[in-house]
């Protein structure tokens, strides 16, 4: 059996569209300039901090009309967005949502559009948590949390921003999900169950929307330092500290960790996130990726993206599905 390399995994996954950035040298090898969004209206997620945080400066910098939103404004980060709009002249927007309540992303989305006058052009879910530990110590209320935000969260501001995109016949929607969301690691709690969840999601997503050109990026990002390991720390140990022994006591040297979680040796830079959402964004239509992996390491999910988008042509590329599923896939 010939060997299979990791340049080979990499060539049949960008012969299937699924295009990968990975490596800090590749992606330094790249132009770091950012493209001109000019013209764009960009709304995203979770931009007290991380990506979203940078997604909206870098956005906002190239020339977009962006709309940072967040929860529980007022807050400094919000303000700190705002002055920062002020002091650079940037059309930097911050609104309050919080993707678990429909009314508010409903309001919120309508309040994008009223100031842009139109729908908008770029949706970018961003906003999520993570919460550590074994499967069997997760309770429902840490389950129902994780799912009503990383997914269900994604898929109200999805269902509030199509309408207006649908109507305009453009649009594109991006879907921050993690390596997490292809391979999985033991004690991870419930992360890797709700990425996996969004990927089928919004592949599917991506498929339906052809019609509509409406496109759909599935951004994979590998381990990055940001302020999610100190809201996951938070979330673990209030769940190790309300849990049951009896679900505690069968795991007890991960349960122990639980809470500890040290993302500071992490030293890949987190704008290889934003930056690449702008490529994408540059790109022209029906040759943007429908999943991009962004890593400065390893890209363990390759060969499983490209097996999967070769299995779904397969199956689905000669049948009355086959239009949505080759132009999604760019065969």
């Amino acid at each position: 059996m010939p060997q299979v390399t990791r340049r080979a995994i990499l060539a049949a996954a960008a012969a299937s569209g699924t295009v990968a950035l990975t490596g800090r040298s590749a992606l330094a090898s790249e132009d770091q300039t950012p493209p001109d969004l000019s013209g764009k209206a960009i709304l995203l997620t979770g931009c007290s901090s991380g990506f979203g945080r940078l997604s909206a400066e870098l956005f906002a910098r190239s020339g977009a009309q962006v709309f940072a939103t967040m929860r529980n404004t007022p807050r400094p980060e919000g303000e700190e967005l705002r002055q920062l709009a002020s002091d650079e002249k940037l059309d930097l927007h911050v609104i309050e949502i919080d993707v678990l309540d429909d009314a508010m992303v409903a309001a919120g989305v309508g309040e994008a559009e009223r100031i842009a006058g139109r729908g908008l052009d770029v949706l970018v879910n961003n906003a999520g948590i993570g919460i550590t530990g074994p499967v069997e110590v997760q309770d429902m209320e840490a389950t129902r949390l994780a799912f009503d935000t990383n997914v269900f969260g994604y898929q109200r501001l999805t269902r509030a921003v199509l309408p207006g995109m649908r109507a305009r016949k453009q649009g594109h929607i991006f879907a921050i999900s993690s390596q997490l969301g292809r391979v999985m690691v033991p004690y991870a709690g419930h992360y890797s169950a709700t990425k996996f969840a969004l990927e089928a999601m919004f592949e599917q997503l991506a498929y339906e929307l052809v019609p509509h050109n409406v496109g759909v990026t599935v951004i994979e990002p590998g381990g990055y330092p940001t302020k999610v390991w100190v809201n996951r720390n938070r979330y673990s140990k209030a769940l190790k500290d309300r849990a049951d022994p009896i679900h505690k006591d069968g795991y007890r040297q991960a349960v122990a960790t639980m809470g500890q979680e040290d993302g500071s040796g992490r030293s890949a830079d987190p704008m290889d996130i934003p930056r690449a959402m702008a490529r994408v964004m540059a790109m022209p239509k029906g040759q943007r990726p429908v999943r991009l992996p962004v890593s400065a390491g390893s890209i363990p999910q390759a060969a499983i993206n490209e097996v999967c988008a070769r299995t779904q042509v397969d199956w689905l590329g000669n049948s009355p599905f086959g239009p949505m599923v080759r132009a999604v896939h760019n065969v």
